[in-house]
């Protein structure tokens, strides 16, 4: 197993979760997680047999005792508020339910321990509220990604790339990186992609490398153009509007509260050390409000859509208009030159007549991204897609 031992119960622990999970082969599963099929099928059957424990040299079964006083509960709550200090009464029930532990109090009860062991902040429990609700109907329909604003750390900054399913909440990733360019993103995707297949669309901001920042539309980058090729669509909030990323602006906050606030890095392995273990404790531990205090985990399964091993050059009707984009960005169509993006350069599209005379509509693969007007030869882009809908945009964040 080509796992680095440091991380081995959590890999493990993650492909035996995916793989109940259903949605790939295990042929397929074994594949993204670069281990045998041999090796597959023994994890799962010490699942089977032990449970979480067969999966680790020690156990870490926590330990229960159904007759315990209440002073011991108290102190079994103290505890675990002292683990966790942002989570509250409800949280810490569910935790210590799932954790095995009998007889758990009610959440009011609990709220009540950590009120008078002095647990309790009372101007920012006063400042909770409940937020309105929108989520996917399934996991992989759609991915929220954004880059938390930069912190300092002892060698300079740390740049947190973070996605998330909309569906059920699914940390993918918390990244520890140096800069915020194409690159780096395209490289941590391709690494998502090839682990838990390809999403049917992803959501991000209007900020480079995703968008180009300060113009009234939303113009094409290389990492959307990638993404299109790989059937994904992309999709970006309104600007001016970051509730339309309600659950990556939650989930940052969730992020300053629990790790950020409490510790300082010499540099972006040790960043990456604090992001993988709270990134576990997130997925499968932590209860989460709008999933009905269940975890992530629970409502995560991978896409059936495996990362290819080659991109495959769009594929048009035969009624189409093809054209090729020239390096600058325009394209030759009915003896006009007309603009289009450079992010599409050397790229083919096609273009198709809509139910208005001299309008024409441009697809690049499966989606549409520009149309024409040859009356007026004005060009509207589509905006790498599509915005998200005004009903999301109205939404508050989760």
């Amino acid at each position: 197993m080509p796992w680095k031992a440091v991380s081995a119960m959590d890999h493990r622990v993650e492909f035996v979760r995916l793989a109940l999970a259903g949605g790939v082969s295990i042929l397929e599963l074994c594949g993204r997680f670069e281990i045998s099929r041999e090796t597959g099928h023994r994890l799962l059957r010490r699942y089977a047999a032990e449970g979480a424990d067969g999966l680790a040299d020690r156990s870490r079964r926590p330990h229960t005792s159904p007759g315990r006083v209440a002073a011991e509960m108290e102190a079994r709550v103290v505890e675990l508020r002292g683990q966790h200090p942002a989570w509250g009464g409800r949280k810490l029930g569910r935790r210590l339910r799932d954790l095995g532990v009998s007889d758990v109090p009610s959440a009011s009860t609990i709220t009540e321990i950590l009120r008078r062991h002095g647990c309790l902040d009372a101007a920012r429990s006063a400042q909770h509220r409940a937020y309105q609700r929108f989520e996917r109907g399934q996991p992989n329909e759609l991915w929220q990604m954004d880059f938390k604003g930069h912190f300092a750390i002892g060698s300079g900054r740390c740049h947190a790339l973070t996605v998330l399913d909309d569906h059920c909440r699914y940390a993918l990733e918390l990244r520890a990186c140096g800069d915020e360019t194409e690159a780096t993103v395209r490289g941590h995707l391709t690494r998502l992609f090839r682990r838990y297949g390809l999403p049917e669309a992803i959501l991000a901001d209007n900020g480079p490398p995703w968008g180009t920042a300060g113009h009234p539309e939303v113009r094409y980058t290389g990492l959307g153009v990638w993404l299109m090729l790989l059937g994904v669509g992309v999709r970006h909030g309104r600007p001016r509007h970051p509730q339309t990323q309600g659950k990556e602006e939650r989930f940052h906050r969730t992020l300053d509260v629990e790790v950020l606030q409490h510790q300082r890095f010499a540099d972006l392995p040790a960043c990456q050390v604090a992001f993988d273990k709270w990134q576990r404790i997130y997925n499968e531990e932590r209860p989460h409000e709008a999933l009905g205090l269940a975890v992530p985990a629970s409502r995560y399964r991978p896409s059936p859509r495996p990362f290819p091993a080659k991109l495959a050059a769009p594929d048009y009707a035969a009624g189409d208009a093809v054209r090729r984009v020239s390096v600058d960005g325009y394209l030759n169509f009915q003896g006009r030159l007309l603009k289009i993006s450079q992010a599409f350069g050397r790229q083919r599209v096609a273009l198709r007549p809509t139910a208005t005379d001299g309008v024409w509509r441009v697809y690049f693969s499966r989606f549409a991204v520009a149309r024409f007007d040859l009356r007026t030869n004005e060009a509207v882009h589509q905006q790498s897609v599509s915005h998200v809908s005004e009903h999301l945009s109205a939404m508050s964040p989760v």
